[in-house]
């Protein structure tokens, strides 16, 4: 999807946040190296529903497993390539009694060996969290990630790919630009592309499948969007059960803890039984 056009110009005058739209314009000359920090992060949630205490260990070992840290390597990978960066390390690692984290330092450009310790601005990182509540039966697996870039490489290229690579009834996402550089008469830059919202970067057909809520202070570059799933089939929540063999009660009964984690979690708050 194509971010919408917005008729924002800096004003270094008026305004220290500064909005530059670049279509139709000369891209910025600056002094040196493009050094404002671009941060976009998430946390990716998938609930389920397991019956017995083994079945939400079951789930715990199959969710640790789908996304372990081969697979969290090769999702970031992917993302780098996505938005042009070139991979310089990785360390992954695979947690006892569960989860697994990533962390990869990249460039916005292929560079000699001597100036890696110079590029940790740039980075992609990943933790999972898999867990499930004591009492009623409902697995919850977390995703955070963090992408970090400066220079020309966006972060907000990363939406689609990290969305869809994860299987997330719940998403909570922060955009946020900090520092400044400078133009080649020395003038500050705040702001180096044009943004009103994070879903203006979300593909529409992800977008029609969630509820969003959004918090932007565009005066301090600072992004919110939470998004929560709007129909969900309950076949698809439950491990190792069929919904077809659930007496009504029952059934009633899991969706109404699956909702209620779902209400929690997307509001940040626990609601009364």
């Amino acid at each position: 999807m194509v971010p919408i056009s917005r008729s924002l110009i800096y004003n270094e005058t008026i305004n220290k946040t500064v909005l530059v739209r670049r279509n139709g314009l000369q891209k910025l000359k600056l002094y040196g190296f493009n050094n404002l920090t671009k941060t976009l992060s998430f946390n990716l949630y998938d609930i389920c529903y397991a019956n017995t205490k083994e079945d939400r260990q079951s789930y715990i070992e199959y969710i640790d497993e789908c996304y372990n840290a081969r697979r969290l390597t090769e999702i970031l990978t992917d993302v780098a390539r996505r938005i042009g960066a070139q991979v310089l390390n990785i360390a992954e690692q695979d947690y006892e009694p569960q989860g697994a984290s990533v962390t990869m330092l990249i460039a916005e450009e292929e560079v000699p060996a001597s100036l890696v310790g110079h590029l940790d601005k740039s980075h992609l990182t990943v933790h999972t969290y898999p867990e499930s509540h004591p009492q009623n039966g409902v697995c919850t697996f977390r995703a955070d990630i963090d992408v970090s870039t400066c220079g020309e490489i966006s972060p907000l290229k990363t939406l689609e790919k990290l969305i869809t690579s994860f299987d997330s009834d719940i998403i909570t996402m922060d955009y946020r630009v900090r520092g400044f550089t400078r133009t080649e008469n020395g003038g500050k830059v705040f702001m180096d592309h044009d943004i009103m919202s994070i879903q203006d970067f979300i593909p529409r057909h992800i977008l029609e499948k969630y509820d969003t809520y959004d918090v932007n202070l565009y005066e301090e570059r600072v992004f919110h969007t939470s998004m929560v799933l709007k129909k969900y089939d309950l076949d698809n929540y439950l491990f190792n059960l069929d919904a077809a063999d659930l007496k009504e009660k029952t059934r009633a009964r899991i969706e109404r803890n699956l909702e209620r984690e779902m209400k929690e979690i997307f509001y940040g708050r626990n609601f009364e039984k």
